[in-house]
């Protein structure tokens, strides 16, 4: 205990020592912590850690085990799975609803329409190019919502709240968008188009303020927050790991993530294919309206983390404080400075004198802590656009790749759901047989290691849709003018591959965000961490605008190239830049938990003590 603990001291509220383990609750608000208010007072670690942490030995000997997840990690998942039903059974249809032209009153596809008509759906006509654009600005749209989002929930709302208010919203825009499927509306091309986007804009930002607290509020219903060695079932001593529970929860909330887009998008497809585009939005309406349901019925059964005030304001105090002195002309020593090991140390509150030391300063040492490994890990976010780059060609180049090859009978964008086929076989292959045998071979596959192979994963992805293009562009009747030509007789199962390695991509690389995202930040900033990770999707969207005028023939081979060349080129870079982060995940996740004072907590802690000093009083009287 002592050479992983230390003599380190941390600071902490005096109200504390009348029981370092007790539940502090706000009245009738269930079981809601409240981090105490920082008041100066040093208290040992030891304290707060407890006796059943593990040694240096055993967490170098004993095997690591998941904990067991709680029910309510379920229903926030169902929650997710019916919310990503929603979201990808209508995302799925918007390419040919835009580029198709509509050849059937509600858009559906001319079936046993003499050749060389093209067997698809469609609506508006509009083009690959205007497809692909507005495909990827829902993309950047739906990702960068969710900061904002984020910092309502964390500052004013509180998870539970943003999200139930949020689904309202979506239901809106969901509306909204069944309304531009109608074959009366689709009589008038450019009324279809408002009516359109803007149900598209609104279901956006529902999404905004959906996507960034269901990931951190499904992790939360997990009690455990620290290593502790325990003895299993067959009686071997093991570490139970927050680490591997959080990955274990995510791993299976990404799959019901991916449950709900596979029959979303399945069951779309082929709705908007048979029946028309109408039904391809309504029917996402109908099984998104289980999300408030859930929601009502299952909320006294959540743990809830209250708002906490602005905590995004002084935790970039604290960064621009950090940087006084450090800046140079010399960019190389501004550097150097900036990223010197005592960046963080030099402002944490005891070590700046009581009478220099700001009024915002109210947090202790661990909070300034924890707001350095939220910063580690945003740092780790910005090489993300690098990967969603070769991951949005999914939603839009991949499926209209497949529009021009043999198809079978299948609608062209059915065969994306390859991608979450994958994942839900993937999954459990990874989570019950990959890596626990990694583990039980002493094989660290740490979050860093994990997220570099997924870049390459998803560069070899790429490199596979760029081959099977080459050959799209060889034996074409119309060459390198593919899309104004006959469909190709290549059958479009040979994306399989590019599918495949997209899914195993997202195992490595997109789970683990999830993970990172919610182990590395500081408590009341959850939200704003993982709204950083989902803003790298917003950010690859608008990169991908800039590579618009390559999604169109003759250039569709260097799309894919310069796709999977950026994937490849920022694994390399990324490994190298936080391999030393690598070394030091143990001790990242082990940080004492810090305390950031606001006017909410104070009065709390203030009730508190009231509380002890009533009791006090009731034993001597």
């Amino acid at each position: 205990m002592a050479g992983l603990i230390g003599t380190n001291v941390a600071l902490h509220d005096t109200a504390l020592d009348i029981g370092p383990d007790m539940k502090h609750k706000v009245p009738g608000s269930g079981d809601v912590e409240v981090a105490p208010y920082f008041e100066g007072t040093g208290t040992a670690q030891l304290a707060y850690i407890g006796e059943d942490l593990p040694t240096d030995e055993e967490l170098h000997t004993l095997p690591r085990v998941p904990a067991k997840l709680k029910i309510g990690a379920y229903t926030i998942a169902l929650v997710e799975l019916a919310e990503r039903f929603s979201f990808y059974g209508t995302t799925v249809v918007y390419t040919n609803y835009i580029k198709n032209p509509r050849l059937r009153p509600a858009g559906n596809a001319p079936i046993g329409a003499p050749k060389p008509t093209k067997i698809v759906a469609g609506a508006l006509g509009k083009g690959a190019q205007a497809a692909a654009g507005i495909t990827t600005f829902n993309q950047f749209w739906c990702y960068i919502i969710p900061l904002f989002g984020a910092w309502v929930a964390d500052t004013y709302l509180g998870r539970y709240r943003t999200i139930v208010y949020s689904v309202y919203i979506a239901i809106v825009g969901h509306i909204i968008l069944t309304l531009s499927g109608i074959p009366k509306v689709l009589d008038s091309s450019s009324g279809a188009m408002a009516c359109f986007m803007i149900g598209l804009i609104i279901m956006g930002m529902g999404t905004g303020g959906f996507k960034p607290n269901i990931s951190p509020l499904v992790a939360e219903q997990m009690p455990l927050e620290r290593m502790t060695v325990a003895t299993d079932k067959k009686g071997r001593r093991v570490i139970v790991d927050p680490a591997a529970t959080i990955t274990r929860v995510y791993n299976y909330f990404y799959l019901f993530i991916n449950i709900g887009a596979l029959i979303g998008q399945i069951g779309m497809a082929y709705a908007a294919y048979y029946v028309g585009f109408w039904l391809a939005f309504l029917l996402p309406t109908i099984v998104f309206l289980l999300c408030p349901a859930v929601l009502y019925f299952c909320r006294n059964t959540y743990k809830l983390t209250p708002p906490q005030g602005s905590v995004l304001g002084p935790a970039m105090k604290i960064w621009f404080y950090a940087q006084k002195g450090r800046w140079s002309l010399n960019p190389v020593k501004t550097y150097k400075n900036l990223t010197a090991p005592d960046f963080w140390e030099n402002v944490k509150p005891s070590n700046i004198p009581a009478d220099r030391r700001p009024s915002w300063m109210t947090f202790d040492d661990a909070w300034v802590d924890e707001v350095r490994r939220g910063f580690l890990a945003c740092k780790v976010f910005l090489w993300y656009p690098l990967y969603w780059i070769s991951y949005n060609q999914l939603n839009n180049n991949m499926t209209s790749q497949a529009s021009i090859m043999r198809l079978g009978g299948i609608p062209n964008d059915v065969l994306n759901n390859l991608d979450p086929f994958a994942l839900i076989i993937g999954i459990p292959i990874f989570d019950l047989i990959i890596y626990p045998a990694l583990r039980r071979a002493g094989i660290r596959f740490t979050p860093i290691k994990r997220i570099t192979l997924g870049f390459f994963t998803g560069a070899l992805a790429m490199f596979w849709c760029m081959g099977i293009q080459i050959y799209i562009y060889k034996y074409s009747d119309a060459g390198t003018d593919a899309y104004n030509g006959s469909a190709v007789n290549i059958s479009v199962w040979a994306q399989t591959g590019g599918y495949v390695l997209l899914a195993i991509s997202e195992i490595f690389a997109s789970i683990t965000s999830l993970e990172y995202a919610f182990s590395k930040a500081p408590k009341n900033m959850r939200s704003l961490v993982m709204a950083f990770s989902l803003f790298q999707t917003a950010l690859a969207s608008a990169i991908g605008e800039a590579f618009n005028p390559l999604t169109a023939d003759p250039l569709l081979v260097a799309n894919y190239a310069v796709a999977g060349g950026l994937a490849a080129g920022g694994g390399i870079i990324f490994w190298f830049q936080f391999r030393q982060q690598d070394k030091d995940e143990d001790k990242l996740n082990m940080l004492p938990t810090g305390h950031l004072g606001t006017h909410t907590q104070e009065m709390e802690i203030e009730r508190r003590r009231s509380s002890v000093v009533a009791m006090e009083d009731l034993k001597h009287s």
